[in-house]
């Protein structure tokens, strides 16, 4: 019988087959999976390669980040000290926050998954590898450049919120605050492509058996983080943009004399900025829940309570961005459902903690270097947790609000629920991709100063925030009482870089980077990733049918090493991996890899030049780069929808996939629903600002608003969906003309841009600048946002005329064509929801 997919499951049945394999396979595929040698491994786009230059650009901003903390704690050692001035210690607080939130924590869980994830599923490699090495590089050299403004005197320093009016032009009339507003925002496009490759890495390349009851808990966690990265982090990419323009262009989303208001910046940020402490938590979750089950020799005690807690913490953490700002004078209804939800996400977080005391206490833990860091991690995230509930009641909140404490509690939550855990899986995992694993005394030698000296830099910080000490202050006077408590604070700082020492120490004795002569699983782990791997990942992958199934099946390694499972060989002789269902993990065809390029370095290159070459005002040059980093995205694009000649293949076992397909059931398809939803995630958060100032400013319609201009631009945004459509219908029409359906969708591009043009005439028309009112402001950033996509969708016009030009437009369907239609009917629908919004609320 066959399932929903029309696979029929019985097929995976006779696997492991113990025929032997044909000689040469494993050659064969080393040849196709090798990487470049010499500087051209630079444009390697392998997990293996992007996982590791990741992960240590990623530790490397948090070692820089450290080296700030330190010279900001020498500030504060002693009162009146001028070691660092004002303005530098100002540079160094937003610099230490911006990089530990944004450069350190959400890059390095993401570096972590890129590197992870293949391995643990038994995929080849993710299903974007060039996606992957652009987001990465993208990170790499807009990262880099951002940390340098610190060397120039250019660093921001309205903190790592940038609240206005502080970060207006009128108070921070520099490029400062500008290098913050378009460096992050570049940055985390990048986090957002990263997010996109994890969900559909984890729902569509797993292991055939895979299902998600035997998924590992790593896996889940990753996928509630890449879905709370695409629903979070549009809100800090827009509220970036909008301080940015009215920086640069004078349009008053935050000033309330012009019907604007600086609130609106912290709603839109906090929207952001605590949903990601949980984004940066459930990685570090997922990792623990499977260290602590491979340390205590047991299954994970309460596998579903800890899945259902993920999806719960991701969901309630949406509702707990304002409880940073009770003291901003919110209703009382507000302040008390906020003051619930904070407290009730501490729920899905305390099973979690219990599935692991559960699981330490029913097994037979080893206290090694992984075990250490990751009860030492549980122990201090407990005590973050517990000041986590006090300052989620509000008249304590009230009292300790921009005190000290909520510095305590922040540093015990982070570092307890995402650094020490990411100590312990560097112990635990070092194996995988090291031909030496890192040393168990030095590691407890790490483990003891850094536990030590968390506590001693932290804990007293309590007292000195109840003791009246305010945060972002350089220096203090030395009658407040507080001098011993600092240099306390200062030698806990200095105890916790001497267990960060420790730790680079045992990486430069004993790490040597490999891909196939690694350590192996020195800590018995019972998940796929400890399978022999070389850069093909698994000689063949295996048929799923536990959760653990190294443990279920001592004999999995052999038959996968000796070719017994599927893909034991490279049928198309390219680079491939086996797409599945996203439920039950049933085979449904095989993916066309693409291999390196040099074309995601140089898009990342170029875009970082793009944002900084506008943070320096030189917009000429700025542009170019621009248009540049356009071009070699297109270019890399080029290469990653082609049809080989071989329409099926026998993956092993007599089961024939298909090598293209089109649709809902491409990965491809995946990604661009998501992308989309990124964007409407955008337009959702612009309309949220829209309706916060239409309810706090009485006369936020400064002009008249009617329907005179919706009359012509909705039946146009409607005629622009439908000529898209048509396009894709005509393709599959034999009878058609090849180069008429890229007409159609060159005509329905045109009348999309017709479309935002007429609307923005209109509002011209009718009196209405972005210059004047909050009401303008919003109402033409709204139409930008949709001016953008008609863009985007003009250059996909062009280029699917030029794929066609070149015979790849292929017939019925065709992957280029199908993502671009599906774009363009989204992009018709926000624009004539744009002009209908902005007209109801007006007069």
């Amino acid at each position: 019988m066959t399932s929903e997919t029309g696979f029929d499951p019985a097929l995976l049945d006779q696997f492991p087959i113990r025929a032997p394999r044909p000689e040469g396979e494993v050659e064969e595929l080393e040849r196709i999976w090798a990487a470049p040698k010499g500087l051209a491994l630079l444009t390697a786009v392998n997990n293996n390669y992007i996982g590791f230059f990741y992960v240590a650009t990623a530790f490397l901003f948090f070692l820089l980040a450290g080296l700030l903390a330190l010279g900001m704690r020498v500030q504060l050692a002693l009162p009146l000290q001028g070691i660092l001035p004002q303005d530098t210690y100002n540079q160094f607080f937003t610099m230490h926050g911006t990089v530990m939130m944004f450069l350190f924590a959400v890059p390095m869980v993401e570096a972590i998954g890129v590197m992870l994830l293949p391995q643990m599923l038994a995929a080849r490699d993710l299903p974007f590898p060039r996606l992957s090495a652009y987001a990465f590089w993208a990170y790499f050299v807009g990262g880099l450049c951002f940390f340098a403004s610190l060397f120039v005197g250019l660093a921001p320093d309205g903190g790592w919120f940038m609240y206005p009016p502080y970060t207006s032009m009128a108070y921070s009339p520099g490029i400062n605050a500008d290098f913050w507003l378009l460096g992050i925002g570049f940055i985390e496009i990048s986090a957002i492509a990263g997010a996109i490759e994890i969900i559909v890495g984890v729902l569509r390349t797993r292991a055939p058996g895979m299902t998600l009851a035997r998924m590992p808990v790593y896996a889940w966690a990753m996928l509630v983080f890449g879905v709370m990265i695409i629903i979070a982090f549009p809100s800090v990419i827009l509220c970036t943009l909008l301080l940015e323009i009215e920086r640069a262009f004078d349009w008053p989303f935050f000033d309330p004399t012009r019907g604007g208001d600086a609130l609106l910046w912290q709603h839109l940020f906090w929207f952001f900025g605590h949903p990601e402490v949980y984004i940066i938590f459930l990685p570090a979750s997922g990792l623990v829940s499977m260290m602590v089950a491979a340390m205590a020799r047991t299954r994970l005690v309460g596998h579903s309570f800890v899945v259902l807690a993920f999806l719960a913490t991701g969901f309630i953490s949406f509702g707990v961005w304002a409880h940073h700002m009770f003291t901003t004078g919110m209703p009382n209804l507000s302040v008390g459902f906020f003051s619930a939800a904070s407290m009730a996400v501490s729920v899905p977080a305390g099973i979690q903690v219990f599935a692991w005391i559960g699981t330490l206490a029913v097994g037979k833990p080893r206290y090694n270097a992984p075990t250490l860091f990751m009860v030492g991690g549980l122990i201090i995230f407990v005590m973050g947790g517990l000041t986590g509930v006090m300052v989620a009641m509000v008249p304590f909140d009230w009292q300790a609000h921009d005190s000290y404490f909520i510095v305590a509690h922040l540093h015990y939550v982070l570092i307890g629920g995402m650094v020490f855990p990411l100590f312990a899986a560097f112990y635990y995992w070092t194996p995988m991709t090291s031909s030496r694993a890192l040393s168990e005394r030095l590691g407890q030698w790490s483990f003891w100063l850094m536990f030590a000296g968390m506590h001693l830099t932290f804990l007293p910080m309590h007292l000195t925030g109840f003791m009246g000490m305010p945060r972002r202050v350089y220096t203090y006077l030395p009658d407040r009482g507080w001098t011993l408590i600092n240099m306390i604070s200062t030698i806990g700082a200095f105890v916790l870089a001497a267990g960060v020492l420790v730790f680079l120490f045992d990486l430069a004795r004993n790490f040597r980077f490999t891909v196939d002569d690694d350590a192996g699983n020195v800590y018995k782990g019972g998940t796929l990733e400890w399978l022999p791997t070389g850069l093909y990942s698994t000689r063949s992958i295996p048929v799923v049918r536990s959760r653990e199934p190294l443990w279920d099946d001592p004999a999995i390694c052999e038959d996968v090493e000796k070719g017994r499972y599927l893909l034991p060989n490279a049928p198309t002789g390219q680079r491939e991996t086996i797409i599945t269902s996203p439920l039950r993990a049933e085979p449904e065809y095989l993916q066309i890899m693409p291999g390196p390029s040099a074309w995601p370095l140089l898009a990342a290159v170029f875009t970082a030049g793009f944002f900084l070459l506008l943070t320096v005002q030189a917009y000429g040059i700025g542009f170019v780069s621009g248009v540049i980093a356009i071009m070699c995205v297109l270019r890399w694009l080029w290469d990653t929808d082609r049809v080989v000649k071989e329409e099926e293949v026998d993956v092993g076992g007599g089961i024939l996939l298909p090598t293209y397909v089109t649709g809902p059931r491409s990965h491809g398809w995946w990604a661009m629903v998501i992308l989309l939803i990124v964007i409407g995630m955008i337009f959702v958060m612009g309309l949220f600002g829209f309706f916060y100032l239409y309810g706090v400013q009485p006369d936020f319609w400064t002009a008249p608003a009617g329907w005179e201009g919706a009359a012509v631009v909705v039946p146009l945004y409607a005629l622009a969906a439908g000529l898209a459509w048509l396009a894709r219908v005509m393709l599959a029409r034999e009878a058609t003309q090849l180069w008429t359906p890229g007409v159609l969708y060159l005509c329905a591009a045109v009348a999309l841009t017709a479309s935002v043009g007429g609307d923005i005439l209109f509002w011209q028309a009718s009196g209405l600048m972005p210059q004047d009112s909050g009401q303008g402001a919003t109402v033409y950033v709204l139409l930008a946002l949709e001016a953008m996509l008609a863009g985007i969708a003009l250059l996909m016009a062009a280029y699917l005329s030029a794929r066609n030009s070149r015979a790849m437009i292929v017939r019925p369907r065709n992957n280029s064509m199908d993502l671009c239609v599906l774009f363009l009917l989204y992009a018709a629908a926000q624009g004539g929801l744009t002009a209908i919004v902005t007209r109801a609320f007006g007069g």
